[in-house]
């Protein structure tokens, strides 16, 4: 089978060099071309790659091409995902997936329209620590879920290593919430187990930065579960936390070791008395290796794109709360 010829849309985003390796690792793909809409920038990843830069996008996706992958500013992720899908090229992108759903809109329907397969590189979602915990919540071990917190930060804003670009609030649709917020947002959304009916949130510039640098996201549910996701750029020493309580138990991880931790009146005196450590399972296959199946076997990863578009839709509204200063009712 031939490999898939990949061009890279922009390296604008700071994990597009992840994406490369990826593409560049798997058996089945290979970078054939490069587009970027800073050109200095492009020609300059180009030669790394020892592959053509396009000073036009359409010329790219003209090159013979088959995928992208899209690594540009978040305010360019409809334009150049429409024109890519309407090329017929297959779509592999860093989240979000657009800043409002509006724009999201239009790529799926251009993504449907066109046939092309889409995903959304959501990482966490198939880290062995949330197979685990959301193996616990199926099996009923915490009883009713009636809190869910998530936290990650690091200190890319204290320290200087974050890209001042990062900070623009038109090419990002906003700071640390937007960007390393997507994680803990979409993990709590997953614990929750139900949809959330009012989103609030708070912001803290603590940098004096363009964009929030300090951020947290509550999210209520009909029956009376609250979600809580946390994000930062300005500390260095806060270890991804994740904690979720229900009326029959807890369950720990990253505080702060690596472990997760059960203790649960579900399971008997034994679990009930003290804290137990579960196992944690292997990551199962990521997001970029998931996408090149589903080009390869003609399916379609219908879970990730629900909650790529979940995302978005939790993120347009925790950027409303804050512009209005209110919670914003789903």
């Amino acid at each position: 089978m031939a490999a898939i010829r990949i061009g890279m849309i922009s390296y604008w985003h700071v994990h597009a060099w992840d994406y490369t390796k990826e593409a560049l690792a798997h058996p089945d793909t290979e970078i054939t071309a490069v587009w970027d809409e800073n050109p200095e920038r492009g020609q300059e990843q180009a030669e790394k790659l020892g592959v053509p830069y396009y000073a036009s996008l359409t010329e790219m996706l003209d090159s013979g091409i088959e995928a992208v992958i899209v690594d540009a500013p978040t305010r360019l992720h409809r334009d150049v995902m429409v024109q890519a899908a309407r090329a017929g090229k297959h779509i592999f992108t860093e989240k979000v997936l657009a800043p409002n759903l509006q724009e999201v809109q239009e790529i799926l329907d251009a993504v449907q329209q066109n046939n092309v397969k889409l995903a959304v590189s959501l990482p966490r979602l198939n880290d062995g620590y949330t197979l685990a915990i959301s193996e616990a919540l199926q099996e009923g071990l915490l009883g009713r879920v009636t809190q869910v917190r998530v936290r990650l930060s690091h200190n890319g804003a204290i320290a200087g290593w974050l890209p001042e670009h990062f900070y623009d609030p038109v090419d990002c649709g906003g700071g640390a919430l937007i960007d390393l917020g997507c994680h803990p947002v979409y993990l709590t959304r997953l614990f929750l187990g139900e949809d959330p009916v009012e989103v609030t949130a708070q912001f803290g510039y603590v940098m004096d930065k363009r964009v929030e640098d300090n951020a947290v996201m509550t999210l209520s549910t009909a029956s009376g579960t609250v979600g809580i996701a946390e994000a930062g750029f300005v500390n260095p020493y806060s270890p991804f936390t994740i904690e979720v309580h229900g009326t029959e138990g807890s369950l720990l991880y990253g505080t702060p070791e690596s472990k997760l931790l059960l203790r649960t009146g579900a399971k008997g005196e034994e679990y009930a008395g003290q804290w137990h450590e579960l196992e944690i399972p292997a990551n199962r296959a990521g997001a970029f290796a998931q996408w090149i199946r589903h080009i390869q076997d003609g399916t379609s990863a219908e879970g990730n794109i629900r909650a790529a578009v979940e995302l978005t839709r939790l993120m347009e509204a925790a950027y409303r709360s804050v512009q209005e200063k209110r919670s914003v009712v789903l």
